[in-house]
């Protein structure tokens, strides 16, 4: 019998977020084919460092994962980098630079190692990009989404490099009800991205082992 495993962030785990409403996983399985079933293994506050740790847990009887990881990554880095990417001051375009340069390699190491973890038991695996959030102000809007490229592009080079299909957040959380606060899923969200996870695994023709975007 499939079963599917979420793995990652709060983009999975936001029960917390839904005011009462159905969580991701909730929504996922009330969705999922007869015969089909699935569990939760995403921590809201995850970085790419700690999925090693929620493979380890993956039930007996898992068939296919899907992993969200990389927004908290992304949260840390804005105030550890000191330049522009989310508002922060720059002395220079050069440093401003050299910075993006040093936070896209070190997340490019922590995330490929994330995703060899997850492919170490062969199972069909997909993947999701960051989204841009929901961001009260316009500015800091554009600037956020703009800084959010750099760790998309990461995700979406270890995918195709590897055949992985691809659920492209950016694509399917795109109106404020999407969102319960400026990064956290809704109900409403969560129902989309759930849609996306289920149709990435059963709708036909879609391939787990080659890579294609899923919005």
């Amino acid at each position: 019998m499939p079963h599917l495993v979420l793995l990652g962030d709060s983009i999975f785990d936001n029960s917390r977020y839904t005011n009462g409403g159905p969580d991701v996983v909730s929504q996922v399985r009330s969705i999922l084919p007869a015969g089909w079933s699935a569990s939760l293994l995403a921590v809201d506050g995850s970085v790419t460092d700690n999925i090693p740790d929620q493979m380890k847990r993956i039930p007996d009887g898992t068939t296919h994962l899907v992993l969200s990881a990389g927004g908290n990554d992304a949260l840390l880095n804005a105030s550890r980098l000191g330049v522009s990417l989310f508002g922060l001051p720059t002395s220079s375009t050069l440093n401003t630079i050299d910075s993006l340069a040093e936070v896209y390699e070190d997340f490019a190491t922590r995330y490929r190692s994330a995703i060899e973890f997850c492919m170490r038991p062969g199972l069909p695996l997909a993947v999701c990009t960051i989204y841009n959030g929901c961001f009260p102000d316009r500015n800091y809007q554009r600037i956020a989404s703009v800084g959010l490229t750099l760790f998309n592009d990461v995700i979406l080079a270890a995918a195709i490099e590897r055949r992985l299909p691809i659920i492209d957040l950016r694509l399917i959380c795109v109106n404020p009800e999407d969102y319960a606060n400026p990064i956290e899923p809704s109900s409403v969200g969560g129902e989309k991205i759930a849609r996306a996870i289920v149709a990435t695994f059963t709708v036909k023709g879609a391939s787990a082992y080659r890579s294609a975007v899923f919005a």
